[in-house]
């Protein structure tokens, strides 16, 4: 996680993204740098518009938000309407029993 961290923070800051500027901005945390783990970032990286493929992140990550959202609001209309109608069979029957 923090090679992606690295590579957004030099991204934000617009540097380039490459083996050697993540190996510094990782040293400087007091982070390990894994070789291997930052050659395949940067390799996956490569050609890739972080800009877009942030937006196009938040974009998704908040589809499900508002989904789940409007789930549990319906959800919650649904189990007032049951009460509701509950208490209305009720009240039903108490005036049933008034007139035997």
């Amino acid at each position: 996680m923090e090679l992606i961290y690295a590579a957004l923070l030099l991204h934000k800051a617009g540097n380039q993204v490459n083996e050697e500027s993540l190996k510094k901005v990782l040293e400087a945390a007091g982070a390990k740098a894994d070789e291997t783990k930052i050659k395949a970032l940067v390799a996956a990286l490569d050609g890739i518009d972080i800009e877009q493929a942030i937006k196009e992140a938040a974009v998704v990550s908040a589809a499900p938000a508002a989904e789940s959202g409007a789930g549990e609001a319906a959800a919650a209309e649904e189990k007032k309407e049951e009460k509701k109608e509950a208490d209305e069979g009720q009240a039903a029957a108490g005036l049933g029993a008034l007139f035997g």
